[in-house]
């Protein structure tokens, strides 16, 4: 995580996402000390297909690939000065890159994919239904999107190393609701995981697929 966005890329992703600029790494480290265990808990193992949706500094590609291995992780981010830090940080992993709009991967020829996790950043995306539909697109007939979002609070009330962090209070949204706006492109929750000390991942699947909750 030694690189960060130019103004100019971190302005352009904001635009698109608003809120998801990748934090300071030591606030990042702080929040999630042990990425491979989230990625676990979330049920990624071994010989996945995975794509790590705007995968930022590649902080959790690198804990997917070492939880997947020998599957195969992809990273994909429309900032690039984010994708090279991505690069850098997997450069012993076996990872790939793609420089995109999450909202195109449908359009991308990527293949499908057994897990598709997007971590952090769901919050921000202006239209959430229409980034589920194109993920539900690539997802295997059993694959997951997994969705890492904060649980609604204020700021002030998500302290980290003593400071209020994470995006504004309007932006955060319970399981419930990510699983109501996700729910027009086909998509149902199967499992709802917590992830202390403020998060939660939600699992995705096709209605065809969903087992019990969990």
């Amino acid at each position: 995580m030694s690189q960060r966005p130019t103004a100019e890329t971190a302005a352009v992703r904001d635009a698109i996402f608003p809120a998801t600029s990748m934090p300071d790494a030591d606030w990042w480290r702080a929040l999630w000390p042990d990425p491979d265990r989230v990625v676990q808990a979330l049920g990624v193992g071994t010989g996945m297909r995975i794509l790590d949706l705007a995968c930022g500094d590649g902080y959790f590609t690198a804990a997917l690939a070492r939880c997947a291995g020998p599957g195969e992780v992809l990273g994909l981010d429309l900032d690039a000065g984010l994708l090279a830090a991505a690069r850098a940080a997997c450069a012993n992993l076996p990872c790939q890159w793609h420089l995109a709009d999450a909202m195109a991967i449908d359009r991308l020829g990527l293949g499908s994919f057994d897990v598709v996790l997007m971590a952090n950043t769901f919050h921000g995306v202006p239209d959430k239904t229409a980034l589920a539909r194109a993920v539900a697109a690539v997802l295997a007939p059993t694959g997951r999107f997994l969705i890492v979002n904060w649980y609604p609070a204020l700021p002030e009330e998500t302290k980290v190393l003593g400071q209020p962090r994470g995006p504004r209070a309007d932006l955060r949204l319970s399981p419930e609701a990510t699983a109501e706006v996700v729910r027009p492109a086909g998509l149902e929750p199967d499992r709802l995981t917590p992830l202390p000390p403020y998060h939660y991942g939600l699992a995705l699947r096709k209605p065809s697929t969903v087992g019990p909750s969990g």
